[in-house]
């Protein structure tokens, strides 16, 4: 197995992960928050995918989709208390940007040379082309355990 290998499947692994989390949950159920003190799913979502937007498209600006307009600002630090279902996107609207971002992270895989991996981003967080790519699995993991969380508070079934 070769790093852009390894990398596909990490993103795939958690990709399956969260969708099966995702897949029973209404708009309704996106707005619900694992302790009050946390965000709710809807705003983690955007979250998420305005994080990997923004981290994949300050390396590969030519080949990460936009994202719709206003998307990242409805998904800020500043909206992330708000509980106004109508202030934020639709499961579907979050899913389809998700998918065409995910579509995008992976094509900029498959560019990448395994000599690269090394090579410095100027993320802090992200060092290397190969931790920007190991964190946008890794970073939708981190969230959905607080979804787990979510799913049992509703009474939804144990998934995995």
């Amino acid at each position: 197995m070769n790093p852009r290998e390894a990398f596909l499947l990490s993103l795939d692994m958690a990709d399956m992960v969260c969708q099966t989390y995702l897949g029973d949950l209404s708009d309704s159920d996106l707005m619900q928050r694992p302790h009050a003190e946390c965000n709710h799913i809807n705003w983690q979502l955007g979250h998420l995918i305005a994080s990997e937007h923004e981290m994949m498209a300050k390396i590969y600006p030519a080949i990460i989709p936009s994202l719709p307009a206003g998307f990242a600002e409805k998904y800020s630090r500043e909206t992330a208390g708000g509980n106004d279902p109508s202030a934020f996107e639709t499961k579907e609207v979050l899913m389809a940007t998700y998918k065409a971002q995910r579509e995008g992270t992976k094509a900029a895989l498959a560019t990448v040379q395994d000599s690269d991996f090394d090579q410095p981003t100027g993320i802090h967080y992200a060092p290397t082309i190969g931790s920007l790519f190991a964190l946008q699995g890794s970073h939708w993991l981190m969230h959905c355990g607080q979804w787990v969380i979510v799913r049992r508070n509703l009474g939804k079934p144990v998934v995995i």
